[in-house]
């Protein structure tokens, strides 16, 4: 695996390193050594999968808030995202800050997001699957997020029109 740092502090691009022969590829999507000898949370409590039948769809800004402040590592195992971290410590040099990338199946990258990280994406394709693996479970009081178009942010969508859930709609506007 190869590792790189992002704009966001903390916002690490996880890249496969395939072993290919005429069968077609292995590689290792993660690894306890690996992420600690970058520093990274080791611990994995939780796998989540997020299939998105439409183009378009969007999903974000979400996170959890402490004491269930989750890391996340993000991949796309079907189809492609626009992937989208928002950095929300406001302690952090990127505070506010937002950055994207492509995951798709194809490139096989994932995306690790620190505790404080907000992730949002929107489907390049039909049919777009995410593999999510977390440090800490999923904490129903602790589910948060921040509207995906708040202008505070100008964080720019490929994709006009978004199929939005209302729930998502409804996020209040950024209040520091």
């Amino acid at each position: 695996m190869k590792f790189s740092e992002t704009a966001i502090l903390g916002v690490v691009v996880i890249e496969l390193e395939r072993q290919e022969d005429n069968r077609g590829w292995f590689a290792r999507a993660w690894c306890h050594e690996e992420f600690a000898v970058h520093g990274l949370p080791k611990d994995i409590v939780q796998c989540n999968l997020s299939y998105n039948e439409k183009r378009g769809t969007l999903r974000g800004m979400h996170f959890q808030s402490e004491p269930h402040a989750e890391a996340k590592l993000v991949r796309c195992v079907s189809g492609a995202v626009h992937d989208v971290a928002l950095d929300l410590r406001p302690d952090s040099t990127t505070f506010k800050q937002s950055w994207h990338t492509e995951l798709s199946a194809d490139n096989g990258l994932a995306v690790f997001l620190p505790e404080g990280i907000a992730h949002g994406f929107q489907t390049l394709t039909d049919g777009a699957t995410l593999f999510y693996q977390m440090n800490k479970p999923y904490s129903l009081g602790s589910i948060h997020g921040v509207r995906w178009n708040d202008p505070a942010f100008k964080i720019k969508w490929p994709l006009t029109d978004p199929i939005v859930s209302e729930r998502d709609q409804a996020f209040p506007d950024f209040n520091e």
